[in-house]
């Protein structure tokens, strides 16, 4: 009548608990993503994040060294120019005066190696039109003209400091031109931590409001479509072909099944990104009192880090890291 095998033995206490926990969360597991904005006289909030904020020069160095003595094992950067200085080539994405590698070069000269500073490589905070590349005559995103601009962006980045570069566009082929773009330059020490399988999703909202976005349309040409399993297989052997150095999974939550599965396949470190949606609808729905705020930001991190993520990238990693 009664059971022999008892596994409640192993939950008694919290002593117990920790003893045996499969999975652990650790301050070095951490990337925190910072928005670096210009012309800004004090830091902005976002409002649809809230906590999080654009900031000017000097508050990033003071947030990011903070976020360095807590532990935080990393830091990914993104540019938010002036909206005037937008155009339809992304020009200040490679202009050593952008304001993203300003940004580079304050936290590299701050920092040092203390940390892994991470670019976003990218050009949809830069275009006018606010797509992630060029844009051919009919509209749609030129792919091979895009990679050249990648190129130009990723070598203005490893000269402002970055020692990962983060190439989210999902164009076909962007590791390996970036990889030979960086080589021939003579940055063959600065990796790549290639956008893997990134998933068009309606969790990105809140950082389009982040990055001032002027996207017309959507990113459903070149982004990876929810319903789709396999293609983010295909997608990681054709990054670790070209040269990926680390990967990841984009969005985190919605996206578990993928992120063990990529884990699982990859012979590099795999990261994973809890968005701006994920962070949003955990602060709104504590805001309201229906959920335990700290609680479920340890859960919601820990259960990434269970799906098999080597690092996750989070707007909670210095209050984690501080935490843990």
């Amino acid at each position: 009548m009664f059971p022999v095998d008892r596994p409640r033995r192993l939950r008694r206490t919290p002593a117990i608990r920790r003893l045996v926990a499969e999975t652990s969360l650790e301050p070095r597991h951490l990337v925190l993503p910072m928005f670096v904005a210009d012309g800004l006289d004090s830091p902005r909030e976002i409002s649809s994040m809230p906590g999080v904020v654009q900031h000017t020069l000097d508050s990033l160095s003071a947030a990011a060294d903070e976020a360095v003595r807590a532990g935080v094992g990393g830091l990914m950067l993104f540019g938010v120019p002036r909206p005037e200085v937008k155009d339809g080539q992304g020009s200040m994405a490679s202009d050593p005066d952008g304001i993203l590698n300003k940004g580079l070069r304050r936290l590299r000269d701050d920092l040092g190696d203390t940390t892994v500073l991470m670019a976003d490589t990218c050009l949809d905070e830069f275009t006018d039109h606010g797509h992630c590349g060029v844009l051919a005559s009919d509209g749609s995103v030129d792919n091979d003209a895009t990679l050249v601009r990648y190129v130009d962006m990723a070598v203005a980045q490893a000269e402002s400091g970055a020692h990962l570069l983060g190439p989210s566009g999902m164009m076909d082929g962007q590791i390996g031109a970036i990889r030979e773009g960086l080589d021939t330059a003579g940055f063959a020490d600065v990796g790549q931590l290639a956008y893997t399988a990134k998933y068009a999703s309606a969790f990105y909202g809140p950082f389009r409001e982040a990055v001032g976005s002027t996207l017309r349309g959507d990113r459903r040409t070149y982004q990876q479509d929810s319903a789709n399993r396999r293609e983010s297989m295909r997608e990681l052997d054709l990054d670790i072909a070209e040269g990926a150095d680390m990967v990841m999974v984009k969005p985190a939550m919605s996206y578990l099944d993928i992120l063990r599965e990529v884990a699982d396949a990859s012979p590099v470190p795999v990261a994973a990104y809890q968005i701006s949606g994920e962070y949003a609808m955990i602060t709104a729905a504590a805001q309201n009192g229906w959920i335990d705020r700290d609680a479920a930001i340890m859960e919601s991190v820990t259960s990434i880090r269970r799906a098999g993520a080597d690092i996750v990238l989070t707007y909670w990693a210095t209050e984690i890291a501080t935490r843990l």
